[in-house]
């Protein structure tokens, strides 16, 4: 391994890398649990930023004066940049040491929110957003390595539950605090809520985090053109995969000259991934059934986890009307019930199979999304209150066996490029996902609008009706009753293609969530009592 791991008990890292201590000689004492628990609070900033602003892009727009093409760069700059910097990062907490790597990316995060803050141009608020994203990027897969290099297996039932909930309890109740934070504040405070507990996760990295040793020998072999290509193939996907469904696809040219710069730069990627001694990243983890599985069932988690963070808040906006702030408190249900069903998921994972918890997980989301299928254009909290409820138990349930599935039995020398890849694998599924989503929104809504068209035509009895009934109503206030009735029965037929396309998607999600919990089963139980970086 080249980043050498530190002798238990002492207080500071060594200022140079001794030969590696053997796997059992990292104790887990007070000092580094209080220090993962400030690497967790530093990636449920991390991930929370990802969706705080979501919520909150019109009054951003406003601030700044900004287009509506270029407000959606807000979110797109963070994006791009995380997904850039989260599989780089294995290499970084290598030749860095997770302690300096994880104190600078949570001191460059925490000045990048207060400049977002700052901002006065849109220009302005996207470089730092996108600087804001990259070094967010660096912390999350940091916390995935350390859980599983610190703690024993005993301990997992513990640790796991946690790391999941944040996982998936962040971007949940990213549009929650940012709709709250701008309705009651300003926009503003989506970026100042950052400074000063980033500040304290800053300064608590550098005091507590003693995990591993730095390798600064490591950086003579860095490759510059594999992290040109990686920037060009993950940014080139995340930018395609953002702007693609609104624009047309390769219809547009800038999305085609992206979507150029993503093939080019994956094949180069790969290839320098295969060739090198020391690749910025590192494929060799896929070799193991589990982890190869686990980043498989990462992926799809991705698009349930951010999927339906976007669907919900679209459809009570468009459909249902609501401003931020109501939409806000209707989808924290899902975040309360994450919450509450974390302890159970934990219990539940050292008390049965892994493969049976998974595969209830999947069923139990399968559920939540059919249950949606349902759905019609008056339904709002009271409706979607249960969903939900069974789709935030449904993801804790998911989500504690896939980590200790697909990280639990790799050695320890794999483990900060293999979280790396991880978590790339579970952002990738929600930007391919929400591509998805929004393209099957788009098209299926204009299909169910062209046909419910066509079945409102005079011989329809029951739609002239309804039209003569809306028109003696707008006559009897002293309106257009014939325009009113027409311009009124056009707004229905809108609500109620959007509502088809929504359940159109939530059809897809049940099929695919229902087929790939079979898959369950091909995943091994890890042996009792083995550790990751176990011999």
């Amino acid at each position: 391994m080249s980043a050498t791991l530190a002798a238990p008990g002492r207080g500071e890292p060594a200022r140079s890398a001794p030969p590696a201590a053997p796997a059992d000689d990292l104790a887990l004492t007070p000092r580094r649990v209080a220090g993962f628990m400030v690497m967790v609070f530093g990636m449920f900033m991390a991930i929370l930023d990802i969706q705080i602003v979501s919520a909150s892009l019109p009054d951003i727009q406003a601030g700044l004066g900004a287009s509506t093409e270029e407000i959606s760069w807000v979110q797109t700059s963070y994006l791009i940049a995380e997904v850039i910097m989260i599989p780089l990062s294995g290499f970084l907490a290598r030749v860095m040491s997770t302690r300096i790597l994880f104190t600078v990316a949570a001191a460059g995060f925490t000045a990048a929110s207060f400049m977002c803050a700052m901002s006065g141009s849109i220009g302005e608020m996207i470089l730092w957003r996108g600087l804001q994203g990259f070094l967010g990027g660096g912390m999350i897969p940091s916390v995935f390595a350390a859980a599983f290099t610190i703690f024993p297996p005993a301990k997992r039932s513990t640790v796991s539950p946690i790391i999941g909930l944040i996982a998936t309890l962040a971007p949940t109740v990213g549009p929650t605090i940012g709709g709250y934070l701008s309705a009651t504040l300003s926009w503003h405070w989506l970026f100042l809520v950052n400074v000063i507990p980033g500040i304290g996760v800053a300064f608590g990295a550098w005091m507590l985090i003693d995990f591993d040793r730095p390798d600064w020998k490591l950086f003579d072999k860095f490759d510059w053109w594999g992290l040109a290509a990686l920037a060009a193939f993950l940014g080139g996907m995340e930018y395609v995969l953002e702007e693609g469904p609104a624009n047309d696809w390769l219809d547009d040219r800038t999305v085609a000259i992206l979507a150029g710069f993503m093939v080019v730069g994956g094949i180069v990627t790969f290839w320098r991934a295969f060739t090198r001694a020391e690749p910025i990243v590192d494929f060799s983890a896929l070799r193991d059934t589990n982890f190869a599985v686990g980043s498989l069932f990462s992926f799809t988690m991705g698009i349930g986890l951010y999927g339906l963070t976007y669907l919900y808040p679209i459809y009570l906006g468009s459909v249902r009307g609501y401003d931020s702030l109501m939409i806000g408190q209707t989808v924290f249900v899902s975040g309360l019930a994450m919450f509450f069903s974390a302890p159970l998921a934990g219990i539940l994972s050292s008390r049965i199979d892994l493969r049976v918890m998974l595969l209830i997980g999947f069923l139990g989301f399968a559920a939540s999304t059919w249950w949606l299928t349902g759905m019609t254009t008056e339904w709002d909290f009271d409706e979607l209150f249960w969903p939900q409820i069974l789709r935030g138990l449904s993801l804790m349930l998911c989500m504690v066996p896939i980590n200790n599935l697909a990280l639990g039995t790799l050695p320890r020398d794999k483990m900060k490029g293999a979280s790396g890849l991880y978590n790339l694998m579970r952002n990738l599924g929600g930007a391919v996902g929400l591509a998805v989503i929004n393209t099957v929104l788009s098209d299926r809504r204009a299909l169910h609008y062209e046909r419910l068209s066509e079945s409102l035509n005079w011989a329809n009895d029951t739609a002239v009706a309804q039209l003569n009934a809306m028109a003696a109503n707008l006559t009897a206030h002293g309106l257009d009753g014939e325009t009113g009735a027409l311009v009124q029965m056009a707004g229905r037929l809108q609500g109620q293609a959007a509502v088809m396309s929504f359940i159109d998607v939530f059809v897809l999600l049940t099929a695919l969530f229902a087929g790939l919990a079979l898959c369950a089963l091909l995943m091994k139980a890890p042996p009792p009592g083995k550790a990751a970086g176990g011999h």
